[in-house]
């Protein structure tokens, strides 16, 4: 009997094979996207030098506030708004958009909504 990937191994299998073709780098770095049942994180990530610029997640006290449940398409647009802002604050204007596996649907596209909203570009 072969055993099946579930479909949390298939979404990785994805996003490895989205992984080899973009990167992120200083000038244009990466918007990462993870979604969990409860929760959605956002982090901006330059590949080069391995550091994660700017993160917001719906566990923000900010967003906490505004929204009773984090794993929603509200607090999902709120956390792309929130990391829009806090992008452009450190002038972080362009981004390459990594969207984790995930389809671009319900989440996963609201979240990338509130970031073009905030004015990030990709």
């Amino acid at each position: 009997m072969i055993n099946k990937p579930n479909r949390n191994e298939e979404r990785k299998r994805r996003h490895l094979r989205v992984r080899r073709k973009i990167s992120g780098n200083s000038q244009k770095p990466r918007l990462n996207v993870y979604r969990s049942a409860k929760n959605i994180y956002a982090q901006i990530i330059d590949d080069v030098n391995g550091n994660t610029l700017v993160a917001a997640s719906s566990l923000d006290q900010q967003i906490k506030d505004q929204v009773n449940y984090g794993g929603n398409k509200e607090a999902a647009k709120l956390v792309g708004k929130l990391i829009g802002e806090r992008a452009i604050e450190k002038g972080i204007k362009e981004v390459v958009f990594d969207r984790g596996g995930y389809i671009y649907h319900g989440r996963v596209k609201e979240l990338a909504e509130g970031a073009r909203e905030a004015g990030l570009k990709f």
